[in-house]
């Protein structure tokens, strides 16, 4: 298998952050869409808002994708478990295993309420199908609880007992799930998933409202998403201080790791700051080579040139004056003729009748 070598480790590890970084994003917007779907679904139902029932119905067919591509990618994941680190899962596997049998079943539930709640739309009546989407809420909840116990008793083990060549025997599925760590793991990465799905979507609508767009529409679906998000940030702000503390007194080494690693990521921002206004600093360029030949060195002349400057003044600048053109002479205004009578014009130009 890959990482059944000690030089197959790094590609393993970089090919499971790859399928984790797209996968973790998809999971948080499964976990935390219901939520936002059901509180525009209800505000529609309450208030007879059509504007909340649309954004409702255009959300939950975007948590339809959403939750499609995360099974393709929680798939891989499944499969990379057992090729990537095959040891693992064969020594801890009846006790690893547990939490994700547990989400197995969270998921299937998701997936059928969210195909009860999109048919449901025009089939349903308005609280009926309000109702039929709660177990969407429910089973995602349920499905982030059940994948974050699995790390936190990777964090914190418990529950098993060690036979004499080395394998998991006599497990308990209740201490597996709830090991130390889940306290402070399972709310801060709930709470994650609402932050990152509020502020999605209502970017989304901030970009629309930006370019003119200021109808009901647009301010509904900027701030129901960004209501729940801004809930959960201060929330978060606590629940991340208390897990960094609780890690810092239970795994000590994985605490030094964390400084050095947001140490090196703020030299790593810095350097990256220097080099980009570097780049664009004006840079001098480089003239071209004359093509006159040189000058061939004389005495220097201590004596003041023409128009009585010292030397090395002036320099680059004309010594001749400029001849200034001669003023114009201003125009005389033309003389006005006197009007002439009829009798006038007639003496002018004789042989006219007047």
């Amino acid at each position: 298998m890959l990482a059944a070598s000690e030089s197959n480790l790094l590609a393993a590890r970089e090919l499971m952050a790859f399928t984790l970084g797209f996968h973790i994003v998809l999971a948080s917007l499964g976990v935390a869409l219901p939520a936002i779907i059901l509180t525009a679904h209800y505000l529609g139902l309450r208030r007879g808002d059509e504007d909340a029932m649309r954004l409702a119905r255009r959300w939950s067919k975007a948590m339809a994708v959403t939750f499609a591509v995360g099974a393709v990618t929680g798939t891989v994941l499944s499969f990379e478990f057992g090729l990537l680190w095959p040891r693992f899962m064969e020594r801890f596997g009846d006790a690893f295993g547990i939490a994700f049998a547990v989400e197995g079943i969270f998921f299937f539930l998701e997936a059928i309420f969210i195909a009860v709640y999109i048919y449901g739309w025009k089939r349903l009546s308005g609280w009926a199908h309000f109702w039929s989407g709660v177990p969407m809420l429910v089973s995602g909840v349920g499905g982030a609880f059940s994948v974050v116990t699995a790390n936190a008793w990777m964090n914190t083990p418990q529950g098993f007992t060690l036979d004499a060549a080395g394998k998991v025997v006599d497990t308990d599925p209740l201490e597996v799930l709830f090991s130390p760590a889940w306290t402070h793991e399972v709310p801060h990465m709930i709470l994650a998933a609402y932050m990152v799905a509020g502020f999605l979507f209502a970017s989304v609508y901030a970009v629309g409202m930006l370019r003119g767009r200021r109808d009901r529409h647009h301010r509904l679906g900027l701030l129901i998403p960004l209501t729940i998000a801004c809930i959960a940030t201060p929330v978060q702000i606590f629940w991340g201080d208390l897990a960094a503390r609780e890690v810092a007194d239970h795994q000590p080494a994985v605490h030094a790791h964390l400084l050095v690693s947001l140490h090196v990521a703020v030299k790593l921002q810095r350097h990256v700051a220097i080099r980009r206004h570097e780049a664009r600093a004006p840079r001098a360029r480089p003239r071209a080579p004359s093509r006159r030949p040189p000058r061939p060195p004389g005495p220097r002349s201590t004596s003041a040139p023409r128009g009585g400057r010292a030397p090395g003044r002036g320099r680059g600048r004309s010594h001749r004056r400029r001849a200034r053109p001669a003023p114009r002479r201003p125009r005389r205004p033309a003389r006005r003729r006197p009007r002439r009578s009829a009798a006038g014009r007639a003496r002018a130009r004789p042989g006219r009748a007047p």
